[in-house]
């Protein structure tokens, strides 16, 4: 008997204080990304590593500190960069697991375009969630979130 999955897709735009140039550079840059996409007060991060290039894998594993509701759970994400234009648009397939339970797949899509107040982000997550999965709500929010700190980063 198998599982049933969940398939959900959102789109989030959002306006950042930023050329497209800069925006670009807040994902391509491994300094930059660990602090928006993988650092967090809730969690400490065991392993990052961004290549931003096509073909390239992207990692991410962070473990959840004592307090929060998963303290000791570990999170890690894989993800493979599969279409990129520079300045433009960046594709990439995505895998997550918590402990050793895949819980997700998905399709990522991050489309810049430059806007009279910085770059407009089209941000289009499509995702498969599995047992044990956050859930496409959760997802969405989280997706929120990191594009809150992608913003600050810019601002900074």
């Amino acid at each position: 008997m198998s599982a049933n999955v969940i398939h959900s897709s959102f789109s989030l735009s959002r306006v950042l204080p930023a050329p497209p140039a800069r925006v670009f550079a807040a994902f391509a840059d491994p300094d930059i990304k660990r602090r928006w996409f993988a650092e967090g007060d809730q969690h400490d991060v065991e392993e990052f590593a961004a290549d931003l290039r096509e073909g390239a894998t992207e990692r991410l594993r962070y473990r959840f500190r004592d307090g929060t509701p998963f303290a000791g759970q570990a999170i890690s994400n894989a993800d493979m960069v599969l279409n990129l234009v520079p300045e433009q648009r960046i594709v990439w397939a995505s895998k997550m697991a918590f402990g050793e339970a895949m819980i997700s797949a998905a399709l990522v899509t991050a489309e810049l375009m430059p806007h009279a107040d910085g770059t407009e982000l089209v941000l289009t997550f499509q995702g498969a969630f599995f047992e044990g999965a956050d859930g496409p709500e959760i997802r969405e929010m989280g997706w929120q979130v990191l594009l809150g700190r992608l913003e600050g980063v810019l601002k900074a």
